[in-house]
């Protein structure tokens, strides 16, 4: 049977959380100038040095308390039943996490807003965006039994789905929630299992790897 991680790693990761926690919230109230490692510490409870133990940037904290851990997508497709095609545990999954990842309209259009106007956030959340897709690649990999290029190139497909919803949720007011947020997740998973449009209104070609084959093609 395998075992859940022990008290010592638990305790670690709600210090981890903690810290990016306290972090994006510092951030939202007084502006990035105010999230220093002691600053962040004194909100938690411990030292500057912990802080600095967990993360090696105020970038790092920050994203990671609105882009949690690489891991939560990639466990929840895992955890669908053997067997599902592909895009079907993609249009299960990808809804949930991605609300549960973003947390609230003001937090997105926050991160979005900072993003573009600092250059060390902007890079930190592209390697956070990049450590997820390679993480979902491999997943995908695990469960089809496709090649790697495959693989990547449904990852990359989710990635653009997830990308699209929230640009699209955040331009908006928020008035729709997390649920408006959701129905965007499912509508552009349904689009690219079904084929773009292209410019006289025909669907395009799938992406390789998602026509017929064990799991990729429309009504898999």
């Amino acid at each position: 049977m395998t075992r859940g991680p022990g008290l010592r790693e638990r305790k670690k990761q709600e210090t981890r959380t903690a810290l990016s926690r306290a972090a994006w919230k510092l951030l939202a109230d007084e502006g990035l100038a105010a999230v220093t490692p002691e600053n962040v510490a004194a909100r938690v409870g411990v030292s500057g040095n912990t802080f600095r133990n967990y993360f090696g940037s105020r970038e790092e904290a920050i994203v990671e308390a609105v882009i949690p851990r690489a891991g939560s997508v990639a466990d929840a497709l895992r955890a669908r039943p053997a067997g599902e095609p592909v895009w079907d545990s993609l249009a299960e999954v990808l809804p949930g996490e991605v609300t549960a990842m973003v947390g609230s309209h003001a937090d997105v259009v926050v991160l979005m807003r900072v993003a573009q106007e600092n250059p060390a956030i902007f890079a930190q959340h592209l390697i956070a965006v990049e450590a997820a897709k390679r993480l979902l690649a491999e997943t995908i990999a695990e469960r089809s039994g496709g090649d790697g290029l495959s693989s990547l190139l449904l990852a990359e497909a989710a990635g653009a789905a997830i990308r699209a919803s929230v640009e699209t949720w955040a331009a908006g007011n928020g008035s729709a929630g997390l649920a408006g947020l959701a129905g965007l997740v499912r509508e552009s998973v349904a689009q690219l299992r079904a084929g773009l449009p292209t410019g006289n209104g025909a669907p395009s070609a799938l992406p390789p790897g998602s026509g017929p084959g064990p799991g990729f093609g429309p009504g898999a």
